[in-house]
């Protein structure tokens, strides 16, 4: 077998469950910035009542972020130098690919906004928060689809 093969195939064993666990760990610290998990009483069930402290939910977030952003790294590189001549992205690749650009975009922007040293407006803050909920609802929405329709990121070449 092609050592460059047998590479990539150990390396798919890892991708799945590191990136399923990093985004549900995204999604819930997500949606914990919102109020919901205190104001619905799922913090109230045991093991969860670190959901409604913000702070809390605010650095896990970040760190997942982290994780996330070096997973990307790691996808892109790997997909550049090894995968590419050996698959291709399909149109749901590219769909969700270009939310995920999104959601980071924004994602930075909002770590951005956070610096005492920048200032932006609160209607742009608002646009920003939207975009962002938006890129993110959308990118679990084509994901479900894609789950339940069995449609891949990649094929082969």
């Amino acid at each position: 077998m092609n050592r460059k093969l047998t590479i990539a195939t150990k390396s798919n064993r890892i991708v799945g469950p590191v990136y399923i666990i990093t985004m549900f760990l995204m999604a819930l610290t997500g949606f914990g910035q919102m109020p919901i998990y205190k104001r619905y009483y799922m913090s109230d069930i045991p093991g969860f009542g670190w959901l409604a402290n913000f702070w809390t939910t605010r650095y896990v977030h970040y760190l997942g972020a982290v994780v996330l952003l070096a997973f990307f790294a790691f996808i892109m590189f790997d997909h550049l130098l090894i995968r590419r001549k050996l698959r291709k992205l399909t149109m749901f690749g590219y769909i969700r690919a270009t939310l995920l650009a999104g959601i980071v975009i924004t994602g930075i922007l909002f770590v951005i906004k956070n610096f005492p040293i920048h200032v932006f407006s609160a209607q742009f803050i608002i646009f920003l928060d939207l975009c962002h909920l938006g890129f993110v609802m959308s990118f679990l929405l084509v994901s479900l689809y894609c789950l339940l329709l069995k449609k891949k990121w990649t094929t082969v070449i």
